[in-house]
């Protein structure tokens, strides 16, 4: 019996140490891939907007789903309104028939901004955030048959603080990316920096360093489903 449990535990012991060597060579991997690309580049300057190409013809749409975000929707849409720095925008917002207080706080924006346009779901929430999203792509799909032309469709959260030029930024690389992501800057929350410090750390290694690589190696890119623009040939 002793015999046994040894044997079992030297075969776990050699799985994990397979495993953890594996993960590590790739995260190794893919610090030295972002070393290099930093080396290499480090001499030729930082982009800006004014050397990103000028933007197609077409409304860029904005998607933002929300159940119970009563207390941060309108916030959110009256920011992103005044500091989106793009001609041709639309915001669609999610909303659901009996979640009166946030249909409520996205109404008193959308009747002073012909820009916000709210869509209600035919089904009760809270459901899942593909549903309410199937829900606005319905929407798009028939004001598209009325003549909307869509330059890309960008996701954000009702709690998102938008960047002023993201617009700008999709509008020049969507032809070139049928998918672009932007980083995304989480906020720590002072009191519960055990999960939002860590929440932090994840985002910061994901969009600082891996999307940096992935971009240079031409991997697929995942998507944080805020902050992003997918080409609407793609949906």
């Amino acid at each position: 019996m002793l015999a046994l449990l040894d044997a079992i535990t030297r075969e776990t012991i050699v799985f994990a140490s397979v495993g953890l060597l594996v993960g590590g060579i790739d995260d190794l991997l893919v610090d030295l891939i972002f070393v290099v690309r930093l080396l290499l580049y480090r001499g030729n300057g930082t982009r800006t907007l004014a050397d990103l190409p000028p933007g197609g013809g077409g409304t860029i749409v904005v998607f933002v789903p929300a159940w119970d975000e009563s207390r941060v929707i309108g916030g959110m849409l009256r920011a992103a309104l005044a500091r989106f720095d793009h001609a041709d925008y639309r915001i669609y917002v999610g909303l659901y028939p009996n979640d009166r207080a946030t249909i409520d706080a996205a109404a008193a924006v959308a009747e002073r901004d012909d820009r916000v346009t709210l869509v209600i779901g035919p089904r009760d929430g809270p459901t899942t955030k593909a549903d309410c999203l199937n829900a606005l792509w319905r929407a798009l799909a028939r004001d598209e048959v009325a003549g909307l032309a869509v330059r890309a469709v960008v996701f954000h959260d009702a709690e998102d603080v938008v960047h002023p030029a993201e617009l700008r930024v999709f509008d020049a690389l969507i032809d070139e990316h049928a998918v672009v992501q932007l980083p995304v800057q989480p906020l720590v929350k002072r009191g519960a920096r055990l999960v939002s410090g860590h929440y932090a750390d994840e985002f910061s290694e994901a969009h600082l360093k891996q999307m940096v690589v992935r971009t240079a190696v031409g991997a697929g890119m995942p998507l944080a489903g805020t902050g992003c623009a997918i080409a609407p040939a793609m949906l």
